[in-house]
């Protein structure tokens, strides 16, 4: 395994603590960080988030974070968005009202077609050939949203289905990952993707 240094974003909204701790476990190091300097260094910058999306990009921008995320990310960076932290990287999201997002991958975030909340287990479709993400088609992730980010067909890596309706469940646009679940709280299989995703995103 190649070690790598992951940066997780301290916005003061997000599971930090697990996801701290699975990263750990697969091996690399890691820091909990709004400090510009040691978010520049990392080879992976991890977008956790849980919540409302308002308020979330509402701390970004109080932090002074969320442009200078987005240059980074723009710079080549690789950059993962878990559950609400996905969400954030659509153009805006239509929860209570209408919030501008961080425009790092097209499209909108809007309520789960069919459905008032998705919560527990569910399997993955993987829709693109991906070497990252394809091994994952077919296993069970943990999710817990109402909203789902509706993305052009391009950058939807992966869906799931429930109630006779589909969402999105990931979506990629090169350097950029987005993950609608909880890999942290997704045993074995949320650990294989998200060590596929630190070791590859770089040289994919």
């Amino acid at each position: 395994m190649n070690r790598k240094t992951v940066a997780i974003v301290d916005y003061g909204v997000g599971n930090h603590t697990s996801v701290l701790r699975t990263f750990q476990a697969l091996g690399h190091r890691c820091r909990v960080t709004s400090d510009r300097e040691i978010l520049a260094a990392a080879d992976v910058l991890v977008l956790p988030g849980v919540g409302a999306f308002p308020a979330a990009m509402s701390a970004l921008h109080r932090d002074g974070l969320a442009s200078y995320l987005c240059e980074l990310a723009r710079q080549g960076k690789p950059f993962v968005g878990l559950c609400l932290g996905m969400q954030l990287l659509a153009d805006a999201s239509l929860e209570h009202g209408t919030t501008t997002g961080l425009g790092l991958i097209p499209g909108t975030v809007r309520p789960l077609p069919g459905l008032d909340w998705h919560i527990g287990w569910n399997s993955l479709e993987t829709v693109q050939h991906d070497p990252l993400m394809s091994p994952s088609d077919g296993e069970s992730f943990y999710f817990n949203h109402s909203l789902a980010f509706d993305v052009p067909a391009v950058y939807q890596a992966a869906i799931c289905r429930a109630r006779e309706s589909s969402f999105t469940a990931a979506v990629r646009r090169g350097n950029v990952v987005g993950l609608q679940f909880h890999p942290e709280k997704s045993q074995a299989a949320g650990r294989q993707l998200l060590s596929r995703l630190v070791e590859g995103l770089g040289h994919a």
